[in-house]
């Protein structure tokens, strides 16, 4: 049965903040009910809404084997999800920016870029959780605490990295006391019994994959188990279930874009979700259903939107071709053309190591690409070393977050509703 219960805040800050922050208060933080073994009834047109999103996931897989290599779509959509899942919990980076922050250690550069590297962290749990615990037998809490140790590697917060929280943690409010906090997860003795309960439901698969997804999402940042990095692990997780359930195969859709995009009803219905009383209460099913109807279809859009993400890189790469004149079936630039979708920013060395092919091939044809106008070269890090970026796709991966942050798809009509990269001026 979902709860709060009331604890006690002692403040021992003497002086020096305001009365707010040295309050002391009594508190209700929130216990969920657990997971495991719950029955979960969709309404009729929720139910039709997670159909959609699912379908719509379908068909973004089935898109993707279009390209080229369609290992570059999924890396394109990949670092899309987790520049966005970053940005809702407000560090802002440019792909641009991001990408050349990338490649920066491949030139023996500083990471001077604290916030793009904190965004790279979140690419790396990504693909870390993604990649390893898609075959994995089961998920534990070990697991989860990896995702999060992945996050937060190299960050200010590393010290957190992958241990559940032993104090009382809390949203919104005052920085120094849960007294005016919008949400107060439960008490940190409650934490480990709910996690094992969680991974316990993550390992069932008796529900449809996108409200399995959902309701792990929602649980998690309901339990709120660590210090800090709990909204990016916890989205980490939903493409974990996708892609363990199978629905998922290769190209992931940006769900957190859509999500950044309508934070209110993130917001709400996560409120929602989080009940009081029994899980078959009317409570309990109206609140979850508001849940799985804003989760599938911010799922639907993200899916849809990433279709014709693709189609306009798929258009793309006949365009270099034609300014490259013939070019040779497996050759270096012909692998180059098949790669850079997914690593619109590159040296040569890594250029090399992603098709596999010398040093010196690479670099021929990266004179090519260059004359062509496929690539451009630009300075990255502090030495101002060479490296190279391929402006339409980084382009095309702009307008495409761009969309993905209006309301209605398209920013001439509607205006982005949140901080998104400048309008190409080609």
């Amino acid at each position: 049965m979902a709860k709060v219960v009331r604890q006690t805040w002692r403040s021992d800050i003497a002086g020096g903040l305001s009365r707010r922050d040295r309050r002391s208060c009594t508190y209700e933080a929130y216990v969920p009910d657990q997971l495991d073994g719950q029955s979960f009834t969709l309404d009729g047109d929720v139910a039709a809404d997670v159909a959609d999103a699912e379908g719509a996931i379908r068909r973004l897989n089935e898109s993707a084997r279009a390209l080229v290599d369609t290992e570059a779509l999924a890396r394109l959509l990949l670092r899309a999800e987790a520049v966005a899942s970053s940005r809702i919990e407000g560090l802002e980076v440019g792909g641009r920016r991001l990408l050349r922050a990338e490649v920066a250690p491949d030139l023996g550069s500083d990471a001077s870029d604290v916030t793009a590297a904190e965004v790279l962290g979140n690419i790396d749990a990504m693909r870390w959780a993604t990649e390893t615990l898609t075959a994995a037998t089961r998920v534990d809490i070990h697991d989860i605490c990896e995702i999060h140790r992945h996050l937060l590697a190299g960050t200010r917060h590393e010290h957190l990295a992958g241990v559940l929280r032993t104090e009382q943690n809390w949203i919104g409010g005052s920085s120094y006391n849960p007294c005016s906090a919008a949400f107060v997860p439960p008490p940190p003795d409650h934490v480990h019994r709910l996690m094992e309960d969680l991974c316990n439901f993550i390992n069932s698969g008796d529900l449809p994959a996108v409200v399995h997804a959902a309701l792990v999402h929602a649980q998690f940042e309901t339990i709120h188990p660590f210090a800090d990095g709990n909204g990016r692990t916890g989205r980490v997780l939903i493409h974990v279930v996708l892609r363990r359930r199978g629905l998922v195969e290769r190209a992931a859709p940006p769900i957190s874009l859509v999500l950044a995009t309508e934070a209110d009803q993130y917001i709400a219905g996560l409120t929602a979700f989080r009940y009081l009383g029994r899980s078959d209460s009317a409570e309990a099913r109206s609140g979850t259903n508001r849940w799985l109807a804003t989760f599938a279809s911010a799922t639907r859009r993200a899916s849809t939107d990433a279709v014709d993400f693709e189609a306009r890189i798929a258009e793309i790469q006949p365009a270099w071709r034609t300014a490259l004149g013939r070019v040779r079936a497996n050759s270096a630039t012909d692998l180059l053309i098949g790669a850079l979708p997914g690593a619109p920013v590159v040296t040569v060395a890594s250029a090399a190591v992603l098709i596999g092919r010398t040093t010196q091939a690479t670099n021929e044809s990266f004179k090519a690409l260059v004359a062509a106008g496929v690539l451009t070269q630009i300075n990255v890090g502090r030495q101002r070393n060479r490296a190279f970026e391929a402006p339409a796709i980084i382009d095309a991966f702009n307008a495409f977050e761009r969309g993905l942050a209006s309301p209605t798809g398209d920013t001439r009509s509607a205006p982005p509703v949140r901080v998104v990269p400048a309008r190409s001026t080609k």
